[in-house]
């Protein structure tokens, strides 16, 4: 690699940190000046600013985006034994809590194109047990929400959103409606985890629902089951976001749009270089949903994959799988019920997804070199 290039991440934290250093020093400095480090004023104005962002009544802040997840469950008095449908190509997080509540997860097919849950395949799932759907807005664009919520509508079920990796992502109904993903269902849960893009410097999350008992209970639950100190009507769990990383998060909230739009560019800019190329799947744009490019996955044809992610670590170039294997092929949530001729798009992405760097701080420079020693072995291969 030329001297003159920066190393190449994944994701750019410390320069994007750069860019708004003194805003951030400020901020956590003001916490720290006040002692205030839990439920303090920070946290509270982060809660109105997202709030308003997101155009929902209610932001209920926690500890991270798998509790966020967790809560929800709880808050719905979802029962031992009932099942909750999610994707089968997702992080083990989002099937993780249905487990661990003693719920069942039904694992489905996800679309070729846009990653995101198959609606057909939902409605195909749906037993007398099913209580909850949990669509994935993967990678950074939202599922086809306005089919599911007829599907939800339809069997009265509860629509959990995880919008972890599409935060900021526009989802627009048939009738010109424009809203924000994680804000149609029953409940919206997100992460911000340092690399998400809204991420804080630490680990922190939030639920967002416009529901008034269910943000009430929501926050019950997330505060050790109490609404007055010392008073416990529900079973809780101890979940909160310190007001440091409220703070961080203040100052990120400002830039989002400006993030989305960064990424955007890069996306572009791949989407380019790699037009046209038949051993090259660039993502797709989902019709109703805006990308914010969590990441940027390329699905490749006849490319090994393996020697391609050799290849670029060979020349400072990072790469990553999202996600190497289905949740159905994980130990933890095999199950005899789950048949790989049911998966085959998952298990074709999960053989042959890889993603590029994709972050807000990246330049042409970059982005040039990246395409080309891509492009340079798929070419060859």
């Amino acid at each position: 690699m030329e001297t003159t290039m920066k190393k190449i991440q994944m994701v750019d934290l410390k320069t994007q940190y750069e860019h708004i250093k003194t805003e951030v020093d400020a901020a956590i400095q003001n916490v720290i000046n006040n002692t205030t480090f839990i439920n303090g004023p920070e946290v509270k104005s982060f809660q109105a600013e997202l709030e308003k962002y997101l155009g929902v009544k209610h932001v209920i802040p926690c500890a991270n985006g798998t509790d966020a997840l967790q809560i929800a469950m709880m808050a719905l008095n979802l029962q031992l034994g009932d099942e909750v449908i999610t994707a089968n190509f997702t992080y083990v997080a989002t099937a993780e809590v249905i487990a661990l509540l003693k719920l069942t997860p039904v694992l489905v097919e996800v679309n070729p194109d846009t990653f995101t849950i198959d609606p057909a395949a939902i409605e195909k799932a749906i037993t007398p047990k099913t209580k909850a759907i949990v669509p994935v807005h993967l990678y950074g664009q939202c599922a086809d929400m306005e089919t599911i919520m007829k599907i939800a509508r339809k069997h009265n079920l509860f629509v959990i959103e995880d919008v972890a990796q599409a935060i900021g992502a526009d989802y627009t109904f048939a009738d010109g409606k424009k809203v924000k993903g994680g804000t149609i269902g029953t409940v919206g849960c997100t992460s911000f985890f340092p690399s998400k893009n809204l991420g804080c410097y630490g680990d922190g999350g939030a639920m967002y629902t416009n529901d008034d008992k269910l943000a009430a209970r929501l926050r019950i639950i997330a505060n050790h089951g109490q609404s007055v100190q010392y008073i416990h009507d529900d079973i809780g769990v101890n979940s909160r976001l310190d007001s440091i990383q409220a703070a961080v998060l203040r100052v990120k909230l400002k830039h989002l749009d400006e993030y989305a739009a960064a990424r955007n560019k890069v996306a572009d800019y791949y989407d380019k270089a790699f037009a046209n190329n038949p051993k090259i799947k660039t993502p797709a744009r989902a019709k109703n949903s805006t990308h914010v490019f969590h990441q940027y996955t390329l699905v490749l044809n006849g490319v090994d994959r393996t020697q391609l992610k050799e290849f670029l670590a060979s020349k400072d170039i990072p790469a990553m799988i999202y996600y190497p294997k289905p949740l159905h092929h994980q130990k933890a949530y095999a199950n005899s019920a789950f048949k790989d001729s049911d998966f085959q798009t998952t298990i074709h992405l999960c053989k042959n997804v890889i993603s590029l760097p994709m972050h807000t701080e990246m330049d042409n420079e970059t982005l040039s070199y990246i395409t080309e020693n891509v492009l340079k072995f798929v070419n060859k291969s």
